[in-house]
């Protein structure tokens, strides 16, 4: 029953994107929608990997016939990035970085945690915080993009609170996992309060796989 009601979810989409989009679609926006759709019914089918790829061919041929339609969401996606920023750092002093892509390794060696908003179309990070040597008190770290794929591990030693929203993907914390659209997760540890270092993370991708475990 549960695979019936996907495959009916799908249609009920792809049916919509047809009556919204139907006069711009061309022989390879159809192609590329039943790409799309093929990769979301594989990723909430727990084949999660080989749907990442099915989204990715569908995106790829989505840019090459609606190049002005991806510039347009990427451009969108940065002005909310910007205004988003601005509200989490509240004029502290941060990092802010733009990019293409870009990918963060704090998962190897001792690193030194300063607040960060970084925006990319094509993102990695894995983060240990066990590792984490922080420069502030508090600690705002904010990740926004098109394509997305982190790996969070917590530590004890931080108060954390998580606000992450992956509109096609997953999003994993320890043997709980929500796949599909429109996964959100808020969760704040039981430390958060009475913990001398905070971090806050901020996550928001288009399409994205989120890992998130505990120590």
């Amino acid at each position: 029953m549960d695979k019936r009601n996907r495959l009916i979810a799908i249609g009920l989409i792809g049916v919509g994107c047809l009556m919204i989009f139907g006069k711009w679609i061309g022989f390879f926006s159809v192609v590329a929608l039943l790409f799309l759709l093929l990769g979301i019914y594989r990723t909430t089918s727990g084949k999660v990997k080989q749907g990442y790829k099915l989204l990715g061919i569908g995106a790829v041929l989505l840019l090459l016939d609606h190049l002005l339609l991806v510039l347009g969401i990427c451009l969108i996606s940065l002005g909310v990035f910007y205004v988003k920023s601005k509200r989490l750092q509240q004029g502290k002093a941060f990092m802010q970085k733009q990019s293409f892509s870009s990918r963060f390794d704090w998962d190897l060696s001792p690193w030194v945690m300063r607040s960060l908003s970084a925006w990319h179309v094509l993102g990695e990070a894995d983060v240990d915080l066990s590792l984490a040597i922080a420069e502030d008190k508090e600690t705002i770290m904010l990740f926004q993009g098109i394509f997305g794929d982190m790996d969070i591990h917590l530590s004890d030693d931080y108060g954390v609170e998580i606000e992450a929203f992956v509109l096609f993907g997953s999003i994993e914390f320890g043997s709980h996992r929500d796949t599909g659209m429109m996964n959100r997760l808020n969760w704040k540890s039981a430390n958060y309060d009475t913990s001398s270092n905070k971090v806050k993370f901020s996550i928001s991708y288009l399409m994205g796989d989120l890992d998130l475990t505990k120590s």
